[in-house]
């Protein structure tokens, strides 16, 4: 191993940074690993982040890493390719084994894995493109910045009513494509929401920008944002690799994304390994995250305590039946 740590977290976005925060705080060596690919990366800004509105995520990154490294925090930039558990020998010794994408390999204590999630958009050619500037999901992120303008909502599962309800409060130009379900026309109907059948294909363009979907039959809904129900999907991968279980995010009977199970402390099944943010949350927003690495950092804290106190009085133990049997 090159160096051995505390905990390593895992991911270094709103999760991650604040629960390395927290440690690095509680004087504890940690390293940071992340590979720089945020979820919110094409998002132009962060919102609902009480005294940092309006902050590209970038820039939220940076302050983030600049004041966990302020108290120590360590970072490696790269991916954690590989983990394995490993017998504990004693006293502050490591649990878990990573390999790293630069070739290293280190060690840690614990595990805080906020490696967020990955959002699988709806087939519609170009709308890929457009993804977190005008192709959009949450309109507590959005909302605002769209709001009164022409919107069109891609039809894609059990989410689609309710997406549409709910971006309805921020514009009264709004436009269902495709279908939803016959019990939710009538409020939907109610709020005013066109509803037209068929199915998007493409997206419509004019020198970059959004302004239309093409429809299957050639016919355009023009809109300048378009909302889709993305699949979201946690980066599990190295977590797989230990055996931590995750779960189908289940609407109205149907799967729409997937989660790793945890407490509400962010402790999964697997001793040692926490997880924070989207990985375990895929409604959290960065606020949200930011706060969950919190909350797993201190109890990660509170772990640790409590194996070092063991192994002292494990130790104060022997030390006092030695001292007994000399005599």
């Amino acid at each position: 191993m090159d160096e051995t740590y505390d905990v390593v977290v895992v991911g270094g976005g709103a999760a991650g940074l604040s629960g390395a925060l927290c440690l690095a705080r509680a004087r504890r060596s940690v390293l940071v690993v992340d590979d720089a690919t945020p979820r919110n990366a094409r998002a132009g800004h962060v919102h609902n982040f009480l005294t940092r509105d309006g902050t590209p995520p970038a820039e939220l990154v940076a302050i983030g890493r600049a004041e966990a490294a302020g108290y120590g925090a360590a970072f490696r930039d790269a991916t954690a390719t590989a983990v394995e558990a490993v017998a504990p020998g004693g006293d502050r010794a490591a649990r878990f084994a990573l390999t790293l994408s630069d070739g290293s390999r280190v060690a840690a204590r614990r595990l805080l894995v906020t490696t967020g999630l990955a959002d699988e958009l709806p087939d519609v050619e170009g709308l890929a493109d457009h993804w977190g500037s005008s192709v959009l999901h949450c309109p507590f992120c959005h909302g605002w910045e769209v709001r009164d303008r022409p919107v069109a909502v891609v039809s894609s599962g059990p989410l689609t009513a309710h997406q549409a309800l709910l971006w309805s409060h921020w514009t009264s130009d709004l436009t269902v494509i495709g279908p939803v379900a016959q019990d939710r026309v009538e409020e939907l109907e109610a709020r005013g929401v066109t509803l037209v059948p068929g199915e998007a294909v493409a997206v419509v363009e004019d020198d970059g920008r959004l302004v239309g979907l093409r429809l299957r039959d050639g016919s355009v809904v023009a809109c300048e944002a378009v909302v889709v129900a993305a699949r979201a999907m946690a980066r599990s991968a190295l977590l797989d690799q230990l055996g931590v279980p995750t779960q189908d995010l289940v609407v109205e009977g149907e799967a729409v994304g997937r989660f790793v199970t945890a407490g509400a402390d962010g402790a999964t099944e697997v001793d040692g390994v926490w997880v924070a943010g989207n990985v375990a949350d895929p409604r959290a927003q960065v606020i949200t995250s930011a706060a969950a690495g919190l909350t797993a950092g201190a109890a990660i804290t509170f772990d640790l305590l409590a194996e070092e106190t063991r192994h002292a009085v494990a130790a104060r133990r022997a030390s006092a039946a030695a001292a007994v049997a000399q005599g």
